[in-house]
This record gives C-alpha cells, structure tokens and sequence, in this order.
C-alpha cells in the first residue's frame, strides 16, 4: 500500500541529501514536496497542515541546520512525526485484563471484512492461549452467519449458534452465559453492518453496548476505501464509545491515506492491521513500525515476529540438525521454502530487511516472483529422496526426467542447479563471515541466488 508514497519520499529525500548545509529556503522546498505527497496519498488535508507545521518547526532548529548530516537529521524528524501521527507512544494492544469472559465488540459496514476481521482475532487470541468464542450477532444477513461458521471449522474456533431473525441483543446475552458455563475467557460479537450509517443500525449497536459492556468496541475500516473509512470511522465515533480500530487490507494497493489519517481524525489508537487474506494476516499495529516502512527503513522486528509465530522452535532446531548433518541440499531448501511461505509472500518479507526493499528494485538478479519459486518447488519434488541430498549425481538422463514430471524445460533444471550450487558457495561464505555476513554481502551489491 505505502510502496508509492516511499518512493516519492525517497525523491524528496534524494533532493535533500544533495545539499552539504541546509537552508530555511532548503527545508521550506521540502516541505511544499511532502505536503504535495501526502496529499496525493489520500491522507487529510487537516492532518497534512498539521503534520507539515510540526515538522516543519524541528526541522528549522539549529540541531538540524547546523548538523553535519542535516538531511538525515530532517529524514529523523520526519519518521518521529509520522509514527506520533498514528499513535505511537500510546497503548494499542487489546485490554483483556477483565474477569472472563471478556467480550468484544467488532463493528463497521459491510464490506470492510468485519467477519473475517473476527475469524483472524479469534485465531491470533487462540495462539496466545486464550480460549475464545465467536459470536455471529449479524442476524440480518444469514451468509454471514454461516461465512463465521465456516472461518471457526477452519480455525478450530467454537461459534455460538444463532439464527437469522433472533434479537441480536438476546444472542449477545445468552453468548455470554453459554461462555461463563464452557470456560471460554473471550467472545467476540461479529454484529450487523450496513451501506452506511442509519439510526437502526446504531440503536441496536448502542443496545448491545448498553447490555453487554464489551470490553473493547473495535471499528473495522478499510484501507482501501481512503478518506471515506476515516468519515466513516468518525461518525461512528461520534455515536459509540469506540476504543480502537482495526485497518484491514493494508497489503492493497491504495494510496495510504486512511492509515495516516485515521488515528488523527477520530483520536482512537489503531489496534490492528489486516495484511493480507490468510487468516493469520493479523498484526498489532505498531506506529513506529509501520514509519520505518514507509520510509523504506525495513521492520526488522516485524519480521522476527512474524518467523517466531510461523516456525515452531522444534522445527527450527530440527532444521538446524539436519543442516549440521547433511549441509545445505536441495531437501532442506525445499523445507526452508515451506517454512517460508507460511510468513507471507517473499517480496513483502524481503522488503521489511533494512535496504533490501530499495536494491529489489535496483537489482533484478534479487527480484523473486512468487510463480519463479512455485517452479523451484515442482522441479526439486520430481526429484528422488537421493537426489534431493546429492544433486551431483544428477545426469542428463535424470535431468531429463524431472523436467518432465515437474512440466519445465531441462534449460530450468540446469538453471536451478547452476543457482543451488551457487547458494551451497554463498552459505559457506556466511558461515565463515559470521552474522553480519548476508548484509555485508547485500551492501556490496551482491545477488540472491534463488
């Protein structure tokens, strides 16, 4: 979603650094260029005038021009304001902390995938050990009761029953006592949407506030609607006690502005992020973050994050004894591929490594299209178990084969092979290079191999 706005801040960036001492005439320039930025990115025109007007005053202090890096100094201001801007500093996790079950309320209108917002809560609250219940109280379309249903099968999640038609306040009341009577600590209620705002849908969302006292008033916006979700979420603000939004489809293609807007506009801190379709793509928001993305710093904690929850600490250790025992052959790095995928798309993870993202896009050697690594793994499967731990001892008559169960040509076999072999140099020049031996080799404008 921020993959435009980076890029023209980079520009602007650019610009900057090519002066050695920097100017109020030098920081006003750049300033006109981010507001216009910002701007074209959707974000609020108040909540640009404002941010430039902050920005602005640091950036003129004599810290900054008299500074030997001064375009670094205005870059660092620039990424304090953006992460003050959506919240950072204030606490945005869920509060839990309530004798159980304690209940949250998620709302909004249709079509910002509030159901699914309730499935991917419910699995991300399952994987902390709490034990949650999914509560369809959208009675008026029954597809979304059912929809819930389907995402608890898939999650493992219980979902209370409901039918269409049955007083969504009554479902809330009976969820709670059916919880307190199972040990389930939360429920989530996945209430009505929807086109737009009307008195009856928030009388009957206010009923259930007044009945339920849910713990949390979740609003779920779409990023990808711009300036509307944070109208949208302001209104609702207006009429409901609202303690947090969740932003889902941050991984579209849209141009930012709700994510920078929203927090600003409606004062309630982002709580969570929606970063793709999976329903594990739920993260806690973190304003900080999120700012070293958009300005193409990386998210290097993100990324540890996300290989700790994907990767169980026995398969790790497993993986590194079998790395000790045989080295790295084409059976591990079809293992190392799986564990991969399970944390996301390759782009979207190489782009939270700090440079990475900026020299993708310099280098084509380092660009890994999805399909490119698809055809990898069908060629290393038509492989036997030998093969797999040897690839010396592939001929041509066996490369030949492969290329025909894997539907390739023998050109991409020899091109897998030719890389491997070529992965197997770079991890023994890691090895011996220690742990800063993979940056070091990026920043000599070194290629991956695969």
């Amino acid at each position: 979603m921020f993959d435009t706005l980076s890029d023209k801040l980079d520009s602007v960036f650019k610009k900057l650094r090519g002066h050695g001492r920097l100017t109020e005439q030098h920081i006003q320039a750049t300033m006109r260029e981010i507001r216009l930025v910002l701007l074209e990115a959707d974000v609020n025109f108040r909540v640009v005038k404002d941010f430039i007007a902050r920005v602005s005053e640091r950036a003129v202090g004599q810290d900054v021009l008299k500074s030997l890096t001064p375009a670094q100094q205005v870059i660092k201001v620039v990424r304090e304001e953006l992460a003050a801007l959506m919240g950072e500093g204030e606490d945005n996790s869920l509060d839990l902390a309530a004798k159980p079950p304690v209940p949250l309320m998620v709302c909004g209108l249709q079509g910002a995938g509030k159901t699914t917002s309730c499935g991917k809560l419910a699995l991300k609250l399952r994987r902390e050990k709490r034990n949650p219940l999914l509560v369809p109280a959208d009675v008026y379309r029954p597809a979304a009761i059912e929809q819930l249903k389907t995402l608890g099968r898939q999650i493992n999640v219980e979902v209370f029953d409901s039918q269409a038609g049955q007083d969504p306040v009554d479902i809330c009341n009976r969820a709670m006592d059916y919880a307190k009577l199972n040990g389930f600590d939360t429920i989530i209620l996945d209430t009505a949407g929807r086109l737009h705002i009307d008195t009856e849908l928030m009388g009957e969302l206010k009923r259930i506030v007044a009945n339920i006292s849910p713990r949390e008033i979740l609003f779920v916006a779409d990023a990808m609607t711009g300036q509307d979700a944070v109208t949208v979420a302001a209104s609702f603000d207006e009429q409901l006690p609202l303690t947090g939004v969740v932003l889902t489809k941050l991984d579209g293609d849209a141009r930012g502005g709700a994510a920078l807007s929203i927090r600003a506009v409606t004062g309630k801190p982002i709580k969570l992020v929606g970063m793709g379709e999976k329903l594990d793509a739920l993260e806690q928001f973190h304003p900080d973050r999120m700012a070293q993305r958009i300005l193409g710093m990386g998210d290097v904690l993100s990324l540890i994050e996300k290989a700790q929850s994907a990767v169980e600490a026995e398969d790790a250790a497993a993986m590194e004894q079998k790395l000790r025992k045989d080295g790295f052959t084409l059976e591990t790095f079809l293992e190392q591929m799986q564990m991969i995928k399970k944390m996301g798309s390759i782009d979207s993870l190489l782009k939270m490594i700090p440079g990475v993202g900026k020299a993708m896009k310099q280098a084509q050697g380092m660009q890994l299209p999805e399909n490119e690594l698809k055809k990898i793994e069908a060629i290393i499967r038509s492989m036997t178990p030998q093969e797999r731990l040897n690839h010396k001892i592939l001929n041509g008559s066996r490369r030949l084969r492969i290329a025909k169960g894997s539907g390739t040509r023998v050109q991409d076999v020899n091109q897998l092979l030719k890389r491997f072999t070529e992965a197997q140099k770079m991890m023994k020049k890691m090895q011996k290079m220690g742990p800063k031996g993979l940056k070091g080799m990026l920043g000599r404008g070194g290629q991956l191999p695969f």
